[in-house]
């Protein structure tokens, strides 16, 4: 590898872009799930998801509120490097979140939702993975 071609930790700028890409997506998809729920009336948000109509208020926006914070852990902890191990963490958390979901969807008969739900995995995963093992952002010293 050529010093252009890599960092300090020998990961090739390639790798680390496509990781910060899905940093990003995945916490602008998260952050956008989340503000809708927590800022669109139920009557509303219900015409696009019918299960926030079934369900509590209060449970909608906690989902909302878990879906924004998901979405802030991917990409605030490793941009301001404070404490960026919490990035992994939120994916971790991402992960088990839309498995979860998945498992509700499916019970829902809303099958047409699991390939949304399979994108949130996979950014996940890919943030999991690159900021855990491939491209570790360093704390600030």
């Amino acid at each position: 590898m050529t010093t252009a071609t890599a960092n300090l930790n020998g990961v090739s700028k390639g790798a680390n872009i496509g990781i910060w890409i899905a940093q990003v997506l995945g916490a602008a998809a998260f952050i956008m799930a989340g503000v809708m729920k927590l800022g669109t009336p139920i009557p509303e948000l219900s015409a696009m998801m019918p299960w926030t109509g079934e369900y509590s208020e209060g449970f909608v926006r906690m989902i909302g509120a878990i879906d924004l914070a998901g979405g802030l852990g991917l990409l605030l902890p490793s941009l301001t490097r404070i404490m960026p191990r919490l990035t992994v963490i939120a994916a971790a958390c991402c992960v088990l979140l839309q498995i979860i979901a998945i498992a509700f969807h499916a019970s829902r008969g809303e099958f047409m939702v699991l390939p949304t739900n399979a994108v949130y995995i996979a950014l996940s995963l890919i943030v999991l993975w690159g900021r855990g093992h491939k491209a570790p952002i360093a704390p600030r010293s």
